[in-house]
């Protein structure tokens, strides 16, 4: 790892979507003929690293592929973005698949295999204890088996590396987990999960402290996020308006630049204007690590638009 910085490890999922698309999504029993078909990498752990690793941050990432066609290309595409990808273990068996069908009118039709992210498990934490160790933050997700997501938690706590979590997809957790989070940072369906439907964002902050979380950032998309840290600040941070096109990821994309700004010494209002910047540029591009954009276009947008 460069420099003096203490690298961001991500400890999570990576996959690749085999993305069919038709006309429509088939109806059971129907064939249909398809318009186009792409293998495209994904996985809400890989699209953090790589949204991350863009933006010239160390990242590493610790994660499973399989022995199968996929997993070398996995492996060869998060290196290409400069993350750094010694601690993915390969294992027998299928790497984490997501087929899915698009429709010409955007609907989608997902099934996710988690394959070799199913066998993260306590012993691939502990042969990586000493890359988690040194970490600035850790990032994970809820696409890894849960009890291997807590034995992370309860190892970074007592490490004192600090954990983001990106709730997703949202599940229920064990409730030591809260208290063990730096970071809280679910959309809105995910804080609905927990909390209840129907709250605002400050009542879902406040209901979130009360569970024993710190610091919530809670991902409102075009209309941007309300970042909240117990006993000091709570207040939204405006979006930024683009022509959107593809939002896929870009919640991700928040996430990787969240954590590289603070890491950086931004105060979490300033992180979370550099992260909605970052994924106001991804929208507006196609994919999901296609549309992570680098430092530089990250600057020059802010420059545009009012550091």
């Amino acid at each position: 790892m460069s420099g003096a910085r203490k690298p961001i490890v991500i400890v999570g999922s990576v996959t690749m979507d085999l993305v069919t698309r038709s006309p429509r999504i088939p109806s059971i029993g129907q064939t249909l003929i398809g318009t186009g078909f792409s293998t495209t990498p994904g996985g809400k752990g890989a699209n953090q690293a790589v949204a991350a690793a863009r933006l010239g941050y160390p990242v590493a990432m610790v994660a499973k592929v399989g022995n199968d066609v996929y997993g070398p290309q996995l492996l060869e595409n998060l290196s290409r973005a400069g993350v750094n990808n010694a601690a993915m273990e390969p294992v027998e068996g299928s790497s984490g698949l997501a087929p899915m069908f698009v429709a010409d009118n955007g609907e989608n039709s997902i099934v996710v295999v988690p394959g070799a992210n199913g066998k993260m498990d306590r012993a691939t934490i502990d042969r990586h204890a000493a890359l988690i160790r040194s970490a600035g933050m850790v990032l994970c997700q809820l696409e890894i088996p849960l009890e291997t997501l807590a034995y992370t938690l309860a190892f970074c706590a007592e490490a004192q590396v600090p954990v983001m979590l990106d709730p997703a997809p949202a599940a229920a957790l064990p409730e030591s987990c809260f208290a063990q989070i730096a970071w809280f940072t679910p959309n809105e369906t995910e804080a609905a999960f927990y909390v209840g439907d129907g709250a605002n964002v400050e009542d879902s902050a406040k209901r979130l402290h009360a569970k024993g979380l710190r610091a919530v950032a809670l991902k409102r998309g075009a209309e941007g996020a309300y970042v909240s840290v117990a006993g000091e600040k709570a207040a939204w941070v405006a979006p930024f308006r683009v022509d959107a096109i593809d939002t896929v990821a870009a919640g991700d994309c928040f996430n990787g630049a969240f954590a590289v700004a603070l890491l950086e010494g931004k105060d979490p209002w300033a992180a979370a204007r550099f992260a909605n910047a970052a994924a106001a540029i991804a929208v507006t591009r196609r994919g999901a690590q296609a549309s992570m954009p680098p430092r530089a276009d990250v600057n020059a947008f802010l420059d545009r638009n009012g550091q």
